[in-house]
């Protein structure tokens, strides 16, 4: 039976980084890589030393997901990693922000994890292990980052108790939380599309490496929940202990928002 890695979002940003680093994780007989550009995604083939099936799927169409659950069932595999990379931001008011987009934003980011998620976990053996990309942002409400910030915190929520519902097959979740980190997500999530991101200020920026290698690390070590850097886990210390109100206070204020 061959083994395989599944990986969304392998285009760009973090997901590539998964995709160029998981033999670091594991051994796969094939790594499946899925994002809208299926040129991209070719261009993994050069780059890895394992062989990559391309699925050019748009995770925020429905019928993406009867494309998946197709190839998996195309021949017999079993899942030994599902990473969940998929997902954009838009850092601008609900109000402001086109109807479309928002909706958009939470298929990709919710609906598409729900669905990789629970039409990968029958073919995941013993040992097997889920990825989800949320963020610093799910663990507070942000104005002006409103619908990226709850769809994180469902990613959180989702993953956490997911781990829990799959500990008896001996599959593991985890949640990958970070904070800012230097990648294309950041062109689309302030300026594409016109208009003037509120986002000014970054108290810290990491690269995608730093982040994927403590992903690795703590995927290996079986937590639940993966951050990397003193900023973000200070930042949701503090999330924890003070009032959210004041938390976005302090959000509002440092952004020159009010």
């Amino acid at each position: 039976m061959k083994k395989i890695a599944v990986i969304t979002g392998a285009s760009s940003g973090m997901g590539r980084r998964f995709a160029e680093t998981v033999d670091t994780f594991d051994r796969f007989d094939e790594v499946w890589v899925i994002a809208r550009h299926e040129k991209a995604l070719e261009e993994l083939r050069d780059r890895v030393p394992y062989p990559i099936r391309a699925l050019a799927l748009d995770l925020t169409d429905r019928g993406s997901f009867q494309t998946y659950a197709d190839a998996l069932a195309e021949e017999p595999v079993e899942v030994g990693l599902l990473v969940n990379a998929s997902g954009f931001g838009k850092f601008r008011a609900v109000v402001d922000t086109p109807l479309e987009v928002n909706l958009n934003m939470t298929d990709l980011n919710c609906q598409a994890v729900v669905a990789l998620c629970q039409l990968t976990a029958p073919y995941m053996p013993r040992g097997g292990q889920i990825i989800n990309i949320a963020s610093v942002a799910a663990f507070q409400p942000i104005p002006y980052i409103n619908v990226y910030g709850a769809t994180k915190a469902f990613v959180l929520s989702f993953s956490r108790a997911l781990n829990r519902e799959l500990r008896s097959r001996g599959v593991r979740v985890m949640a990958l939380c970070p904070f800012w980190t230097r990648t294309a997500f950041f062109a689309r999530a302030t300026t594409e599309g016109g208009g003037e991101s509120v986002v000014k200020k970054y108290v810290a920026m990491y690269e995608p490496e730093q982040l994927v290698q403590r992903a690795w690390r703590d995927a290996r070590r079986g937590k639940d929940v993966s951050q990397f850097g003193f900023v973000a886990r200070f930042q949701t210390a503090l999330t924890k202990l003070l009032p959210h109100s004041l938390v976005m206070d302090v959000w509002m204020r440092q952004q020159k928002l009010q």
